[in-house]
């Protein structure tokens, strides 16, 4: 499947990544997965790719754009390295194989308090990420930095994070009270608000944060 439309999406199994293709399911889409995906509704114009993502294919259909919702926590990872290569590398290496596969556009779910400067190992690597992503060269970049994410990862076959688990059941009863930016965020509102800026004009750069994504994302 190749198409001057085509776009890639990384990340399809995670919350944010299954709004996406969701969003897109009339669209050509080539998600770009390590293990075929489920329960998502059918769509005649997606396709998945079971690769590596360290290191892709040279032979992957050229995409116009790139939407990329790939992450992991500590807990999982068990390590800073293996966390760096979900977080860094593996974006890294799709980002590069789009870019030199011709695409114009990306478009990345960082983290909120994602700074190349941080003390804090996560924040360091996320903000890593987006300076790396930055050097590109896209025409356009939009980065999204959400607040923790309000979803259901049971229905995804992820492993349970417990601390954010708890999180939301404290926040949820409270959440009006909470200032945007801090805000827990549907992923559906992250997954529209990515969409929809990427589809307009605007800066070679854009950093999304979670305030502005609970407005620009809303049903």
């Amino acid at each position: 499947m190749s198409s001057p439309d085509l776009t890639w999406v990384a990340g399809g199994s995670g919350l944010v990544g299954r709004e996406l293709l969701a969003l897109l399911r009339d669209e050509p889409v080539l998600a770009l997965v390590r293990r075929p995906l489920a329960g998502l509704p059918a769509s005649a114009t997606r396709r998945e790719a079971i690769v590596d993502l360290l290191a892709l294919p040279a032979t992957l259909p050229a995409p116009r754009r790139v939407f990329i919702a790939l992450g992991t926590t500590m807990a999982q990872a068990g390590s800073q390295a293996a966390f760096r290569a979900v977080d860094f590398d593996a974006v890294l290496v799709v980002a590069r194989a789009a870019r030199a596969a011709g695409a114009t556009q990306c478009a990345v779910v960082s983290a909120l308090g994602a700074d190349a400067r941080s003390a804090v190992f996560y924040n360091r690597v996320k903000g890593e990420a987006e300076e790396a992503l930055t050097a590109l060269g896209f025409e356009r970049l939009v980065i999204a930095r959400p607040s923790l994410l309000d979803g259901e990862r049971d229905s995804l076959a992820q492993p349970r994070r417990s601390g954010e688990a708890w999180t939301l059941r404290l926040t949820r009863p409270v959440a009006g009270l909470i200032p945007a930016r801090w805000r827990p965020i549907a992923p559906q509102r992250v997954a529209r608000a990515l969409q929809l800026a990427l589809a307009q004009p605007g800066p070679a750069v854009q950093v999304l944060e979670s305030g502005a994504m609970q407005s620009l994302g809303a049903p």
